[in-house]
């Protein structure tokens, strides 16, 4: 019985030191704000955690963050393991990539890092650690790095609270930096492989139910078109529709194949398919004249002039018509014709906005000059 009073004494003391000890719900230590900012790169994410400082009146760079390491005497921070930055306030800073990246060139895995940084006058160490739960740097190890760079730091404008962000936003790249007082410290992150993630993405919805719809599959074709990249399987998606036995015949899936087999250098083909293309029923008169835009970009003015002529017996009274006939006229160097044509298109456009573009090229053709 004394035995089994004990237990319960030392359980009930155990409860009691857990309820004493437990982090209460207050406002971060010192003020420091969490903050979060995410940015994709096309299909990846990368995302900053953060707690934001202010600077308070305090002289930030070289004073309250020394630069170089530096021995916090708590912890694993020592004189023989000085540490970094913790590159904001209370727990480590984190950044997340959804997928593999490069930084700075550097490739870098998937995952969840503690971000660390030693500051310099001009020069920047930039620390990705394994760790990423650690209270500050006061734990920081060089064996838990994952990855090193060294970046420059640059003038910026004056920002009270340090912030994270990201700039110069391409699909495959982005530059993510941090700015507090008026300093930043910017690093380059890559998607080595992009475009390739894009296809594995495109190859799945192509077999699921979005698979069944032409639309996507024109989509889907246009992108591989542009990027020159997995043409053949792009060529495959499209001709499911063309050929039998769905014998889809639409416009855009004929113009999404020609894009194919012109990144393919399939002069010949093309031709052929877009002669077949500009006749199909549900041809524009925008679509049609675009088509023999491209042959006059490809130096083929020539082989224009029957593309826009369609146009124009297909849609008399349509402007876009009339000025395709205007640009084929122009590009072989008839000015006066291309001038009538477009004259007209000028007095029978009603949208105010189309009518001032034609406006211009009237006035253009009126001095001689060229509107392609």
């Amino acid at each position: 019985m004394k035995k089994s009073l004990r237990i319960i004494i030392l359980v009930c003391g155990l409860f009691t030191s857990v309820i004493a000890w437990s982090q209460m719900t207050l406002p971060p230590s010192g003020n420091n704000q969490k903050s979060e900012v995410s940015q994709y790169m096309g299909l990846v994410k990368i995302t900053l955690v953060y707690s934001s400082p202010d600077v308070a009146g305090r002289e930030i760079w070289g004073k309250l963050v020394p630069y170089g390491l530096t021995n916090l005497s708590l912890l694993k921070s020592t004189e023989q393991n000085p540490s970094p930055w913790r590159a904001g306030a209370n727990e480590n800073t984190t950044i997340a990539f959804s997928n593999d990246v490069e930084v700075e060139g550097q490739p870098i895995k998937a995952g969840n890092y503690g971000l660390h940084m030693v500051p310099g006058q001009e020069e920047w160490t930039i620390i990705f650690s394994n760790v990423n739960t650690a209270w500050g740097s006061f734990s920081y190890t060089p064996a838990d790095d994952v990855l090193r760079v060294i970046v420059k730091s640059t003038p910026c404008e004056f920002n009270e609270f340090l912030t994270y962000d990201f700039i110069d936003r391409q699909q495959n790249s982005a530059v993510a930096r941090m700015k507090w007082e008026k300093l930043s410290v910017p690093f380059k992150i890559s998607v080595p492989n992009g475009d390739d993630l894009y296809i594995k993405k495109l190859r799945d919805e192509m077999v699921s139910p979005k698979g069944f719809a032409w639309q996507n599959a024109v989509a889907a074709a246009n992108f591989c078109a542009s990027k020159k990249i997995n043409l053949e399987e792009a060529l495959g998606w499209v001709n499911a529709f063309i050929n039998p036995p769905r014998n889809v015949k639409y416009f855009p899936l004929y113009n999404a194949k020609g894009n194919v087999l012109t990144a393919m250098n399939k002069k010949e083909e093309v031709d052929a398919l877009m002669k077949e293309a500009i006749n199909l029923g549900d041809a524009t008169a925008a679509q049609i004249v675009n088509y023999g835009r491209t042959l006059i970009t490809q130096t083929r003015p020539k082989d224009a002039v029957p593309v826009f002529e369609l146009a124009f017996k297909k849609y008399p009274t349509n402007s876009t018509a009339l000025i395709g006939m205007a640009r084929g006229y122009s590009a072989n160097g008839d000015v006066k014709k291309a001038l009538k044509f477009a004259q007209d298109a000028f007095k029978i456009e009603t949208d105010a906005a189309a009518k001032a573009t034609i406006d211009g090229l009237v006035k253009k053709l009126e001095k001689g000059e060229s509107i392609n």
